[in-house]
């Protein structure tokens, strides 16, 4: 999945006028601090006065439908990404005898995944039970077809129209509005509607929340407080450090008496009439010995242990005076001698304090925060590019990362005891990020291992299997026997060796028009758009330049464009890697055939189902046009899914048999709708499994 992909840290390159359509932009965050504190303790306290009123009604109403159920709970673990080929060999090795378990006693089978098999399209149709041309998500990204530049496929932000000058202030009249993108009703809605409670953690595509009968807490796509998916700080006072980084920045400093002075840089401040950009001072304060040292930030102090995480700190932003605006974030000292140099995270927004919608209801996060301690609210938590651009190393990600993944324990564990009766349902982000950032270890040729140790973290992936066969059998001691559980990925994973430049291809074959010549200029600002009649976005996506839809559309609709596709379809199957001799590309899919629904006409026209071992290049990704259409990966993200799906199915276990020969992510949510007695609407593509519960 999904830091998962690639492209939700690459959009961080955006031009400003940009930032605010690809993530949700911090202004939003800070005007809508007041209302969201505001409602939040209003409708705290409306809870508090009605709840024997609605917990009377739900329990007649629940009770009347759960005697018509064949269950009384289903619980569904998602692991991401987690791969059936790395299952069945480390099941075979006996590492993961929980997982045979289930296998043994159940059912176990490969999980058909979606097109393109991104983290973002497989949730929704897990969610939806329905194929991209229902629920609208086909990607991270998608083209805005009047500008060309990339927006989040799932979340638009909408500014107020109106503002109040007030001296230095602007004043905004009226509420911003954040719209949710994704189409149709996940399962645990219609459930709802039924009366059958639902808790739902850290499920992607799930920001902002939508209401229904149960609790939730959103995941993919949540912003950082500046507005971005993710901006990690560096402080170095390493002048030989000079570098401009993706996904983060990075801050000079002195030491001056063993003391570094420095600031957090946090968000534009959309409340006064130059935007400046809001900061909070810091000072770092060493020990004579060189061993220790604290943090000095907002009038408190925290020891900074040496390659250590500190636990998240808060900090507020004043933005006016009794605006505050309130994030998390936590530090890394990497080194005192002979340079300073320490990370910080992404400013998450704190959840007990939520400038942005995070949960449903409301006081859900907040409960969270105070029952469960606090915890990351970053979409994609996991600073895979921190590890990318070497600011931080293997060792520091994988403390970051099983850190995070022991707060999203905390907090499903207490939803399986508060959620006895209904449906639990958790997504964890570790099986993903991790077999991005490690996967190259487990290859002696891939291009990221030149001149490094591959043989210090080749078990990462392996241990990461086991850790999770821990927790899967930890969740079947607690649950019921009754209980249907279902452990499922997903998509699998493989290899990404070489990356390929889509607009290159389409430029060296007359399908994409360049100003001079190829510069590797980002974001198309080489194109010629009055001449171009294909280009690539995303991660496989192909778009046509169609008259009428694009802003400088060449291509009639109609049968123009279809002899179009199919030219490119049958130029892009033959596209050979002279380096590795073989075939680049497995399939081209014409969305028009593949998809079915209202929304396909928004799809790419086309997308590209890569060869394992190949995927869309960094360079691609950016929207630059270069030289070549190969390029090795360097880059510590060495595995990937973006390939032709049926490459990369995921998994599901069941403690219960399941009769199907062949098993769809769309699948899990009928069947769960299914299983307590709800009907299934006519639009769902998937259909319930029959599983066998007495």
């Amino acid at each position: 999945m999904g830091k998962i992909l690639v492209l939700l840290g690459l959009v961080l390159l955006l031009p400003a006028t940009v930032e605010a359509y690809v993530g949700p932009g911090a202004g939003f965050a800070l005007v809508s601090s007041f209302f969201t504190l505001f409602i939040a303790l209003f409708l705290g306290f409306v809870t508090l006065l009605t709840w024997p009123v609605r917990w009377l009604f739900r329990s007649l109403r629940g009770n009347k439908l759960l005697a018509k159920s064949r269950v009384q709970q289903v619980v569904v673990l998602g692991l991401d990404g987690q791969d059936p080929e790395l299952t069945d060999q480390f099941m075979k090795e006996g590492l993961l005898p929980n997982f045979r378990k289930l296998q043994e006693q159940g059912t176990y089978t490969r999980l058909e995944t979606t097109l393109p098999a991104e983290s973002p399209v497989a949730w929704s149709s897990f969610q939806t039970g329905c194929n991209p041309g229902r629920h609208r998500i086909f990607d991270f990204l998608e083209p805005n077809r009047k500008t060309y530049l990339p927006e989040l496929t799932s979340a638009r932000i909408h500014p107020p129209s109106r503002h109040l000058s007030i001296g230095p202030y602007r004043i905004p009249l009226g509420k911003p509005t954040l719209q949710f993108r994704r189409k149709s009703q996940p399962f645990w809605k219609i459930l709802g509607d039924f009366g059958v409670f639902s808790t739902v953690l850290r499920v992607p595509i799930t920001f902002p929340p939508e209401k229904f009968n149960g609790f939730l807490l959103s995941a993919m796509s949540v912003p950082d407080l500046k507005g971005s998916q993710g901006t990690f700080s560096y402080f170095t006072s390493d002048p030989e450090e000079q570098a401009t980084f993706t996904g983060g920045t990075q801050i000079p400093v002195e030491v001056t008496n063993g003391v570094v002075t420095s600031f957090i840089s946090g968000p534009d401040n959309p409340l006064r009439k130059n935007g400046d950009e809001m900061r909070i001072p810091f000072q770092v304060l060493m020990g004579k010995n060189g061993d220790a040292a604290k943090l000095v930030l907002q009038k408190k102090e925290y020891p900074l242990g040496l390659r250590e995480f500190t636990p998240w700190i808060r900090v507020a932003f004043r933005s006016a005076p009794g605006v505050k605006v309130r994030g998390l974030c936590h530090f890394y000292l990497k080194a005192m001698t002979p340079h300073f140099k320490m990370y910080m995270s992404p400013l998450n927004i704190d959840p007990d304090q939520a400038a942005l919608p995070i949960s449903h209801p409301l006081t859900y996060a907040p409960y969270l925060a105070k029952t469960q301690g606090d915890f990351a609210t970053l979409g994609l938590a996991e600073d895979t590019w921190a590890l990318n651009e070497r600011v931080l190393d293997e060792e520091a990600f994988l403390k970051q990362a099983y850190l995070i993944h022991e707060e999203r324990e905390r907090m499903f564990f207490d939803a399986l005891e508060k959620t006895r009766r209904g449906v639990v349902v958790c997504v964890f982000d570790i099986t993903d990020r991790i077999q991005h950032m490690f996967w190259r270890y487990l290859e002696a040729d891939h291009p990221a291992n030149s001149g490094k140790d591959v043989k210090r973290h080749r078990d990462a992936i392996r241990d990461l299997y086991k850790k999770m066969d821990d927790l899967v059998g930890r969740v079947v001691e607690t649950l019921p026997e009754d209980t249907v559980l279902m452990v499922m990925s997903d998509h699998g994973f493989k290899s990404f060796k070489r990356g390929v430049n889509l607009n290159t291809w389409l430029h060296q074959n007359g399908y994409l028009a360049v100003k001079d010549r190829p510069t590797g200029t980002e974001w198309f600002q080489d194109v010629d758009w009055t001449q171009t009649r294909a280009y690539a976005l995303g991660l496989g996506g192909i778009y046509l330049n169609v008259a009428g839809r694009e802003a400088q559309g060449t291509v009639k609709p109609g049968e123009d464009s279809q002899a179009l596709k199919r030219e490119i379809i049958q130029g892009l199957r033959k596209l050979y890697d002279e380096k590795w001799s073989t075939g680049a590309v497995g399939e081209v899919y014409d969305t028009r055939e593949v998809y079915k629904g209202p929304y396909v006409e928004e799809a790419p026209d086309l997308v590209v189902g890569f060869n394992p071992g190949y995927r869309v290049s960094w360079t691609c990704a950016t929207g630059a046009v270069t030289e070549e259409v190969f390029e090795d990966n360097e880059k510590s993200w060495s595995g990937d899914h973006c390939v032709n799906p049926p490459d990369v199915p995921g998994i599901l276990f069941c403690n219960r048999k399941i009769d199907a020969d062949q098993v769809s992510i769309m699948d899990i949510g009928p069947t769960v709708l299914d299983l307590f007695g709800v009907p299934v609407p006519d639009y769902c593509d998937g259909q319930p499994l029959k599983v066998q519960v007495s």
